[in-house]
């Protein structure tokens, strides 16, 4: 990390809010500060949060000058290094670990909170008012380059002559000239884009299959449908890359009962009451006997299940093997036998 400018050692003055914000937090006891994070909102911890990871080292003079300023008589031994680690130990004291890891995971994006982080915020229904009126080329790189579940909730909301259109420029889509992104950076009136050309281009194929993932049933049938009458031979590529809830079946024992500990016993009785015999035994052997017949009188007390409910936990559960195997806590075999990781 780059030193804090000499001109803000100089003078103070010149640190933004946030920067004073983060340098604060920084140098009080660390309890002090969990207090601090309890009182923002999530939007706040992680703007403040950003700054404090990538606030590098500021001088003794500085934190003093800024203590100061608030009051305080305090003064500090030596220099602050605002770390990823540092930032994240703090974090961790306040919040659960999912909603750090969230944090944290956008902070260490390219750009931290990059456009398309942005973007994956504003609700699906009014993007798709404001892409319907873009060419669909242009459609297609802000999809491509938000989260996959937020495209299929988008195309969704487009006519389907529209959304097959989409999907085919998805699919035969080049890489990006830096350019082409400045202008989409000017219509969307957001920031750091310059960061974005230096991500490195997907295959099409499986970001198109991770969208698939995240349609609901009767979305996946009628698109891969239409997918098929235009490009059967993407269409059979996207499926083969697919991950459903079936595909669990290809984790050995020792991963089910990895997967189990992982996830809400509630959301799996769901799931399962959508599933093949096979999927349910797979899961039903790897439990306790006493947990395998709670599970199971849960899903008989449930009744008729709707379809939504269903798709969503089922859904729930492949984003969490999925997540566990790319960081190597299970292994999910292919259709060969063969070890491999899903990412």
């Amino acid at each position: 990390m780059a030193q804090v400018p000499a001109s803000k050692s100089e003078d103070y003055r010149k640190l933004t809010g946030i920067e004073k914000s983060a340098i604060l937090l920084m140098s009080v006891d660390e309890d002090q500060a969990v207090k601090i994070f309890n009182m923002m909102e999530e939007d706040e911890i992680k703007e403040i949060s950003n700054t404090m990871s990538n606030l590098g080292q500021v001088s003794a003079e500085t934190v003093e000058r800024l203590f100061v300023e608030f009051v305080e008589s305090m003064s500090a031994a030596g220099v602050l290094v605002g770390t990823y680690d540092s930032t994240e130990r703090l974090l961790l004291k306040a919040l659960g670990k999912e909603k750090v890891d969230s944090i944290m995971e956008d902070i260490r994006g390219p750009a931290g909170r990059t456009t398309w982080d942005k973007l994956g915020n504003v609700n699906e229904e009014i993007l798709a008012t404001f892409l319907k009126n873009e060419y669909p080329q242009t459609i297609a790189l802000v999809l491509s380059k938000v989260r996959p579940d937020h495209a299929a909730r988008v195309l969704c909301e487009f006519p389907e002559e529209l959304t097959m259109e989409v999907m085919m420029r998805m699919l035969s889509m080049e890489a990006v000239k830096k350019e082409v992104l400045d202008g989409i950076e000017k219509t969307l009136r957001v920031e750091f884009m310059s960061n974005l050309a230096k991500t490195q281009r997907r295959d099409s194929h499986e970001l198109m299959a991770e969208i698939f993932n995240n349609f609901n049933r009767d979305n996946e049938t009628r698109f891969m449908g239409m997918l098929e009458q235009r490009a059967e031979a993407s269409a059979e590529r996207i499926r083969s890359l697919m991950f459903t809830f079936e595909d669990l079946i290809k984790i050995d024992p020792s991963g089910i009962q990895t997967l189990l500990r992982a996830i809400d016993k509630d959301k799996l009785g769901t799931a399962l009451k959508g599933s093949s015999e096979a999927i349910k035994d797979l899961f039903f052997s790897n439990m306790s006997e006493r947990a395998s017949k709670i599970l199971k009188e849960d899903m008989e007390a449930m009744g008729p299940v709707r379809l939504k409910d269903v798709d969503e936990s089922q859904m729930y559960i492949v984003n969490i093997a999925k997540d566990m195997a790319s960081k190597g806590d299970i292994v999910i075999a292919d259709a060969n036998g063969e070890d491999q990781l899903v990412y």
